[in-house]
């Protein structure tokens, strides 16, 4: 996985020039300069923040083709026991507001080296590989895209995911035993290609599970939401999970209790680390630690990455002290 570097925290403000309905449940949106200018440039698997009413930010991965710098596209599943956000965004947004949004960054990159790419998406998933496998093909490479989902009129982009023969569909009715057999498909590894999913929580650890085998480095996959975390005892230790925070720069110390994040504490004392998605997601709140152990809850760094880094949204202390480089 490529080194996440701290996002530009300039907006852009664009005009929403189209709207339009995908599949059962997804709109795609059309974002462009209200100027006509060009975009900023972006690769493929690259995401945005959208800055919603009520300060909501929300994350959606890029997926139209890189090559076109003059429309940013995303596309929004409306999920109805979310937190909102996709809710708000299929109710409110419309065609000629003007919506804030981040500079794109990428946590999901391809890897230039590899020989073969075989992308999987599930449902709405499909958005990162889209923008893949458009890359993919205008480059000439070899790839394989495979997309799952529950019906036809659920799959989203169908048409414009014809590359010649390297799409194939698969629809399993609602249920996963009847679509794509992921572990036969990725039973065997051939040298050179690398493996890129996303996709809703058990489509994710189908292909986990299914590439568990497939050499270090060769298995890159982006969550849309953080997997789900079997609560604790409700006989737990209230105090179990409290830890103390140091800043290395004052030496002030604060003390982290198992019910609140890093971050939250450390805004209450006027010390602001952004965020974005507090999931463990983004990367956003990538913070460098110079001492103690870390209990990391991401699903973003890399393990060279967490020899020195965490995300101050999600991770807690392994002992009893962290010093941040802040």
């Amino acid at each position: 996985m490529n080194a996440i570097a701290k996002p530009d925290t300039r907006l852009l403000a664009l005009l929403v020039r189209q709207i339009r309905y995908e599949a059962i449940g997804i709109n795609s949106y059309e974002l462009v300069d209200p100027d006509g200018e060009m975009l900023p440039a972006w690769d493929a698997g690259s995401h945005l923040d959208i800055h919603l009413q009520g300060g909501l930010i929300r994350q959606y991965s890029l997926c139209g083709d890189p090559a076109d710098r003059h429309c940013y596209t995303i596309a929004v599943l409306k999920e109805e026991t979310g937190h909102g956000g996709s809710r708000l965004l299929h109710e409110s947004l419309q065609v000629r507001n003007i919506v804030n949004v981040s500079l794109p960054r990428n946590n999901f990159a391809i890897v230039p080296q590899a020989t073969r790419h075989i992308l999987l998406g599930g449902g709405i998933g499909i958005t990162p590989l889209k923008a893949m496998a458009h890359h993919l093909a205008a480059a000439g490479k070899a790839f394989a895209l495979h997309y799952c989902a529950k019906t036809p009129r659920h799959a989203a982009f169908r048409e414009a995911l014809d590359f010649g023969g390297a799409t194939a569909f698969h629809y399993d009715g609602g249920d996963p035993a009847n679509g794509l057999d992921i572990a036969g498909l990725l039973r065997g590894y051939e040298d050179g290609a690398h493996l890129y999913y996303c996709g809703p929580g058990g489509f994710m650890k189908a292909c986990a599970a299914a590439s568990a085998h497939w050499p270090q480095g060769t298995v890159h996959s982006e969550h849309f939401k953080a997997p789900d975390v079997a609560p604790a005892p409700a006989d737990a230790d209230a105090d179990l999970g409290a830890f103390v925070v140091e800043i290395a720069s004052s030496g002030a110390s604060f003390e982290i209790p198992a019910d609140r994040s890093i971050v939250e504490v450390l805004s209450d004392a006027g010390i602001m680390i952004e965020t974005s998605c507090v999931s463990g997601l983004c990367g956003t709140c990538k913070v460098k630690y110079l001492s103690g152990k870390v209990d990391h809850r991401d699903y973003i760094l890399s393990d060279e990455e967490r020899e020195d880094h965490l995300t101050a949204c999600v991770s807690r202390a392994a002992g009893a002290r962290l010093v941040l480089d802040l």
